[in-house]
């Protein structure tokens, strides 16, 4: 299949140094994302309407719901900023993602702040500290190794139907999916990390920072999440 945009110059094909500036403003959007995902997050608790919302649709099949939305929003950002070579529209969907991450993000982030106390709000800290570091560590060795982890995808793939499928028959049923299932989570999103990392110079143009940052972001948050449950998890 041709190339969509024929006219794109692809990240391999730069030098050493081009790629280098390249990782840099990609990384750069990543932490950016990060600070406007805390900045929307903050916005998202202060109202109480937002946050009465979003905890009512944890149960059953609501959060089914809920995360049918999520995953049709983040999708459609996904797409949108993939398709385009237009700056701002990228800007846009990155921003549309940041925002449904907030969002979802909303009852856990509650319940740490709020209803835990202190010990909460340490518990937070640690777990950012936690994925920022295993985050930096996957990154940096997969860029200074320069190891093909192309491989992963279709074990990547598997694991994300398996879990999805787990999610939907905990919901339905009932049942809490427990510490095992959030260690196995942290391991797939870890092999995203990666793979996405990896697949940096064969994936995007030398334009598509925007786009290349939205997909290790995705990862990075898929981390947190689970990092999070399993240190709210600790007796």
């Amino acid at each position: 299949m041709e190339n969509q945009f024929p006219e794109k110059i692809m990240v391999n094909s730069l030098s050493e140094v081009d790629r280098v500036a390249f990782y840099k403003k990609t990384y750069s959007h990543v932490a950016a994302g990060v600070l406007v995902f805390v900045l929307f997050e903050y916005l998202l608790l202060q109202s109480e309407t937002v946050v009465e919302f979003m905890l009512s649709m944890t149960q059953g099949y609501k959060w089914l719901l809920m995360l049918g939305g999520f995953m049709l929003a983040t999708n459609y950002a996904e797409g949108m900023a993939m398709r385009t070579t237009d700056r701002n529209k990228q800007y846009l969907a990155y921003g549309i993602y940041i925002f449904f991450e907030a969002l979802i993000f909303v009852p856990i982030l509650y319940i740490v702040t709020e209803l835990m106390g202190p010990e909460g709000s340490d518990l937070l800290y640690q777990a950012s500290i936690v994925t920022l570091a295993l985050f930096t560590g996957l990154s940096a060795t997969v860029l200074m190794t320069k190891t093909d982890f192309s491989f992963l995808k279709t074990g990547l793939t598997i694991g994300f139907f398996i879990a999805i499928g787990l999610i939907i028959a905990g919901s339905l049923f009932g049942f809490d999916l427990g510490l095992w299932f959030s260690v196995g989570m942290c391991l797939l999103a870890g092999g995203s990390i990666l793979y996405q990392t990896s697949n940096l110079v064969k994936t995007y143009g030398v334009e598509d920072y925007i786009p290349a940052a939205l997909g290790l972001f995705a990862s990075l948050m898929l981390l947190f999440w689970y990092i999070l449950r399993i240190f709210m998890s600790r007796d």
